[in-house]
């Protein structure tokens, strides 16, 4: 690929995070990120390139009791076309759907897509609204140990995360939505399966004589990182959704953004998109 100190391709986890532990390690599952930051020179030579591909415990979705487990070499294709998950986590393969061109979807990875945090990360917000955890492996005297971070805590800046040198991302959790539960993602740019979003938005709860319960409203591209916006779903919550509430609640939302200017989009463009869309898919999420 280009001039790292050496390549290493491990078959088991144990091995990954031995090598981990031994410090100054590049991670490799399906590249579409990382060939980007090669090909910009954003990146340390004297790293190992560690791929991941091998790792076949790393590459499942399992339904459990009371959660979903995705691992992190399940591809955004696995994701979109696996059967049980369309049924019971059908937001998921809504926004993976719109995820990039086939080819991408072909390689990416969900953990390669939490891991790199943009703010504008597709399948971020949508995983924001099902209230999805990530379990971090390293290496400890008794082996292999795990902690488990929820997403919403996960991201600490662009590029960021709490995953720590030493640690690989092995899962993600999703626990069962209560019944009952609705949810839509949205996601705005110029080709909207294509490009980077310039705006992404996601809402859901369950719908209750004019109530939306439990709400859950998360945005990206918007902010550093992409968040739960947490002054939004205290409005949702506080009175019946008509019409004007909905046009009230938009203009909350649109205050509680912290957009930049950039290539895609203005700052000031960005929060007219999210007042605009925060009507149109809370609309969508109280007439389903």
């Amino acid at each position: 690929m280009t001039n790292f100190k050496s390549y290493l391709a491990p078959a088991t986890l144990d091995e990954a995070v031995d090598q981990l532990n031994q410090g100054n390690v590049t991670v490799l599952a399906g590249g579409s990120d990382l060939m980007l930051r090669v090909g910009a020179g954003n990146y340390d030579p004297s790293h190992t390139l560690m791929n991941i591909l091998k790792i076949n415990e790393l590459r499942n979705i399992s339904f459990e009791d009371n959660e979903v487990q995705i691992g992190t070499l399940t591809t955004i294709t696995e994701i979109r076309e696996d059967p049980e998950l369309s049924i019971k986590m059908p937001l998921l393969g809504q926004a993976a759907d719109q995820f990039a061109s086939m080819q991408i979807r072909n390689v990416g990875t969900i953990g390669g897509n939490i891991c790199n945090a943009s703010p504008a990360g597709d399948m971020l917000v949508p995983l924001l609204l099902l209230d999805a955890a990530v379990e971090l492996a390293r290496q400890s005297d008794d082996g292999v140990a795990s902690r488990r971070v929820a997403l919403k805590d996960f991201f600490v800046g662009p590029g960021k995360t709490q995953c720590q040198s030493n640690e690989l991302l092995t899962r993600v959790s999703i626990p069962f939505s209560k019944q009952g539960f609705r949810a839509r993602f949205y996601k705005f740019g110029t080709r909207p399966a294509l490009d980077i979003s310039t705006v992404s938005i996601g809402i859901g709860g369950i719908f209750n004589n004019g109530y939306l319960q439990a709400p859950r409203v998360a945005f990206g591209a918007v902010a550093p990182v992409p968040f739960m916006a947490l002054k939004t779903m205290k409005a949702i919550e506080q009175s019946p959704l008509d019409s004007e509430r909905i046009k009230e609640i938009a203009e909350i939302a649109r205050d509680e953004i912290k957009p930049i200017d950039d290539v895609r989009a203005t700052a000031w463009y960005r929060k007219q998109l999210v007042h605009n869309l925060t009507i149109k898919v809370l609309s969508d999420v109280t007439d389903a």
